[in-house]
């Protein structure tokens, strides 16, 4: 996969980040050795190691989920928020 300055400008637009013009290189360079690195794990044969765990047939035990309606904790976090209305975040739109 080749990293682009287009790719670049979308994920700063994506992670809301400012990234300097003179950054932009030296991103890509990172960014392309990291993308690289990933590709060569398919290059690997695995097909002969057991998996250590399982998503099917038991898995996880579960817990029941339980709501607790600490009001002392919803107000503190939400008065750390940047931005909040009607008790919940308001955050950047990302997808157009």
């Amino acid at each position: 996969m080749e990293i682009t300055n287009e790719t670049i400008d979308k994920l700063a637009k994506l992670s809301s980040l400012e990234i300097a013009e003179d950054k932009k290189e030296q991103l890509k360079n990172e960014l392309a050795e990291i993308v690289n690195f990933v590709e060569n794990l398919n290059d690997i044969d695995v097909s002969h190691v057991d998996a250590t765990f399982t998503t099917i047939a038991g898995g996880q035990p579960m817990r029941e989920d339980v709501v607790t309606g600490d009001q002392e904790v919803s107000e503190h976090i939400m008065k750390h928020a940047p931005k909040v209305e009607d008790n919940c975040f308001i955050v950047p739109q990302i997808i157009e």
